[in-house]
């Protein structure tokens, strides 16, 4: 095991009733907060209600910046940061899933600076210091409300990045099973499966020999999120369900699984962010598409730790080592469809002949990555595994 530093200054408020804590733990940063959110459903689901009315009580004056759409994009970013300007807004309030975390990150950023925020994406710049954000999570996936790290798509450039920095992790983020509840089939499929890509990029990706400690965590929590998607899917109401996979889901990426493991990479989201910047297609719904792909191509180099997935993920303890690789891939796969989450391009109307325009995309993002071993070409021979 590397030497480490875990270090994750999130405050979690987890369960039932704990929206009612918004405002107290807002107002603690500010009086004056720019509140963040996508295309209305919070309205329709009685989460703004909740939220406002905390806030209020509290004393916060608010700024709304609704609009945030899945896969969000740098536009509205620029118009948020504009926002929090005029008003000198105090504090960020996120209240969505990772789209409208992400974009409440890149504003707090952002309204700190006179240059481009886009600059965080590109590396040219680096983040010193934010506005502080509180979050009231809605989407069970993402795990961007206790990590230090944000995703933005650039309309002109069609170029998805991500930035990560210390400054970037939220203060307080509440965390209440219920506010769930009303989030479709397909969005739910997609949450868990963008959780347990966050595990399987570290389990798969990292160099060191022994790992036992955090091959069992991110196991368990790969087994987690597939038990409790199946759970919700039978029940959307059921709490217990919603509450692990909301937990398992935040865990999944908030610095723990990585410790001690060194250098890892994350060449699935890197491949995939090209679908979602050039088709806009669900996060979770291309990677359960670009997934099993990566994962079949890598196998054949490093065959033993998709042994050791496939026994202890799906009980799969016969054959040889590639063999046990192989069937646990189509297990995982088996799992996408059963949760009737896209397995191929095809299913997602992206035409084979796209493919070289498609990794052309992704060796920015791999450049800016330092994944250097990605070319084209290798890019290209992954994605004509997942047509």
């Amino acid at each position: 095991m590397k030497n480490f530093v875990f270090h994750n200054p999130t405050k979690i408020l987890f369960g039932k009733y704990t929206i009612r804590s918004i405002g107290d733990e807002t107002a603690a940063f500010g009086k004056t907060a720019l509140l963040v959110y996508g295309q209305g459903s919070i309205k329709n689901n009685g989460i703004y209600d909740q939220v406002t009315k905390s806030l209020q009580d509290a004393g916060v004056t608010i700024i709304e910046h609704g609009g945030v759409q899945s896969n969000p994009v740098l536009s509205h970013v620029h118009q948020g940061i504009a926002l929090a300007k005029e008003n000198k807004v105090d504090v960020i309030i996120a209240v969505g899933g990772g789209s409208v975390l992400d974009s409440a990150k890149a504003i707090a950023a952002g309204a700190l600076v006179e240059h481009d925020v886009w600059k965080f994406f590109t590396g040219k710049k680096s983040v010193k210091d934010t506005l502080p954000l509180t979050c009231v999570l809605t989407l069970a996936a993402s795990g961007s409300e206790m990590n230090s790290a944000m995703v933005i798509t650039n309309e002109a450039t069609k170029q998805k990045f991500v930035s990560a920095n210390k400054h970037l992790y939220p203060k307080v983020s509440i965390l209440d099973p219920t506010a769930t509840f009303s989030v479709s089939p397909d969005y739910t499929a997609y949450g868990a499966v963008d959780a347990i890509s966050h595990v399987l990029e570290f389990y798969f990706t990292n160099q060191e020999p022994y790992t036992p400690v955090q091959d069992r965590i991110m196991e368990g929590l790969v087994i987690s999120c597939m038990d409790s998607c199946n759970r919700i899917l039978q029940n959307p109401e059921d709490y217990d369900a919603r509450a692990d996979l909301m937990w398992a889901a935040t865990l999944a990426l908030n610095g723990l699984t990585g410790a001690g493991l060194g250098r890892i990479s994350i060449p699935m989201h890197m491949i995939e962010h090209s679908l979602s910047a050039l088709y806009n297609v669900a996060h979770g719904a291309g990677l359960s598409v670009v997934m099993p792909g990566w994962m079949a191509y890598q196998a054949q180099q490093t065959p033993e730790i998709f042994a050791q997935f496939a026994e202890r993920v799906f009980g799969i303890t016969s054959g040889s080592v590639e063999t046990k690789a192989a069937e646990g891939i189509q297990a995982l796969l088996s799992w996408f469809k059963k949760v009737n989450s896209p397995t191929s391009l095809t299913d997602l109307h992206i035409p084979e002949q796209d493919i070289p325009m498609i990794a052309e995309n992704a060796v920015a993002l791999a450049q800016v990555w330092g994944m250097k071993e990605y070319t084209q070409e290798k890019i290209e021979d992954i994605l004509k595994l997942c047509v």
